[in-house]
């Protein structure tokens, strides 16, 4: 059920259904040669409709911009603040609030997103107990990526345009994948790379984090099939102890 298309009608009908609606969020970023800006924003998206599918969700436009404060400087990127990021999730919440919604999930698909919008939960907790708030990153697969990677991991688990991430973009959005440009680039992060401000265009010229010609749709397929079962999982559990929903 995509907001977007509805009228404000059909809304109200559909919220007499469910209190579910779901906010993909993602970024634009460089995300080498051969994946697009808004891979974030694929990747969240559909794996939002996924997800909604299952439990009965509206689906909110895709929030694209997010906290891209190491890729700054490469052209495409964006940045938005943590400040500021916050501020919008908390409006889209209580706005959510104001016509019937009480569970308000967000899919992000950037990992720097992940600061802004844990903070914007926990105002919306303080301001709006009766808004129940959901942030997902692809929960419960270091597993299935250990199971399925043939490249090395990085120190700290940083990934990006990689084979996981391209794995994933293979499986969910085919269609903006390159995959005859994809290429191998692991840099040599230094000993205090997790530790200090780094802007990654200091570390690498290609911002791939990884050997992305590994990449294939099987893995990415496994990886996300099993983040919408943990989702789901999660979601239904609290969903089936209230009425009303």
């Amino acid at each position: 059920m995509d907001l977007n298309s509805m009228t404000y009608v059909e809304l109200e009908e559909q919220i007499k259904k469910t209190k579910i609606a779901i906010l993909p969020i993602g970024a634009l970023e460089a995300h080498g040669p051969h994946l697009p800006l808004g891979t974030d924003n694929y990747l969240a998206e559909r794996l939002a409709q996924k997800v909604a599918e299952k439990i009965e969700a509206i689906v909110l436009p895709t929030f694209a911009y997010g906290q891209v404060w190491s890729l700054r400087n490469v052209a495409g990127s964006i940045n938005i603040s943590n400040e500021h990021l916050k501020a919008i999730l908390v409006d889209i919440g209580t706005s959510l609030y104001k016509f019937g919604i009480r569970y308000y999930v967000i899919i992000n698909g950037h990992f720097g997103n992940n600061v802004a919008i844990k903070e914007a939960a926990r105002e919306l907790y303080e301001k709006i107990p009766e808004l129940k708030v959901y942030y997902f990153f692809y929960p419960g697969v270091s597993h299935i990526i250990d199971e399925v990677r043939e490249s090395e991991p990085l120190p700290g688990g940083y990934f990006h345009a990689c084979e996981i991430e391209t794995s994933y973009m293979l499986y969910l959005a085919p269609e903006h994948v390159q995959m005859e440009k994809a290429i191998n680039d692991t840099p040599n992060l230094p000993e205090d790379f997790e530790y200090t401000p780094t802007p990654w265009d200091r570390v690498t010229s290609t911002v791939v984090m990884g050997n992305a010609a590994l990449a294939t749709k099987e893995k990415g397929e496994k990886i996300i099939n099993a983040a919408i079962d943990n989702i789901v999982k999660i979601l239904k559990k609290w969903l089936t102890t209230k009425e009303g929903v």
